[in-house]
């Protein structure tokens, strides 16, 4: 056995278990949510005295991309000692916990119909698991920015949806907002595909 063998350390693969699963699916409520609404304050008194069309298209279409694509990753910034994979299910499960507090929060208290806002617990999973990828391999800002740009362009959607006709469930920019959401859910795929057992140092 040579020097450099004895020196090595193993470090044993760390495989998330079910508490810690939940731990990071509640994350997405008790912190990610939280820190948005924080953040939200803030951006929305920089458009405070626009009028409401450009100070909703500022603070949705604009503003809550960024802010909560941010929220969603915080909580995996600290993680060490985790593979790739296990970063990537466990911001899966943040931005899930996220979509489903959003979900119930639309739902039941603004009383949006369930059907427009069913979509969107998925593609919260899927856009902070494309962050979540860009932080396992090393490259957080590249995938935030994509899980940016694909949240931008969804809001865009639903936004223009919303004035037109909120009800609607066909028409351009419905399949907009859909075709939007199936291209972030097959690279959130995609990317699961290629994530590794790998510890990332």
């Amino acid at each position: 056995m040579t020097v450099s063998q004895q020196n090595q350390v193993l470090i044993p693969i760390h495989r998330p278990a079910f508490k810690e699963k939940l731990f990071f699916f509640i994350s997405g409520i008790v912190t990610s949510i939280p820190l948005t609404l924080f953040v939200d304050q803030f951006a929305n008194s920089l458009v405070g005295s626009l009028s409401f069309f450009y100070a909703m298209l500022f603070s949705t279409v604009i503003f809550a991309p960024f802010i909560e694509e941010f929220a969603k990753a915080f909580p995996l910034l600290y993680r060490h000692g985790e593979t790739e994979r296990s970063i990537f299910i466990l911001g899966f499960l943040v931005g899930l916990g996220f979509g489903i507090f959003e979900f119930l929060t639309y739902v039941f208290v603004l009383n949006v119909p369930f059907y427009i806002r069913l979509p969107a617990v998925a593609f919260h999973a899927a856009s902070t698991s494309i962050t979540a990828y860009g932080i396992a391999t090393k490259q957080p800002l590249v995938f935030y920015f994509i899980a940016v740009a694909l949240h931008f362009s969804n809001n865009f959607l639903a936004f223009a949806r919303f004035l037109i006709d909120p009800a609607a469930l066909i028409g351009p920019w419905s399949i907009g907002a859909y075709a939007v959401a199936a291209a972030t859910y097959f690279l959130s795929w995609h990317l699961y595909d290629k994530t590794k057992e790998r510890i990332v140092a």
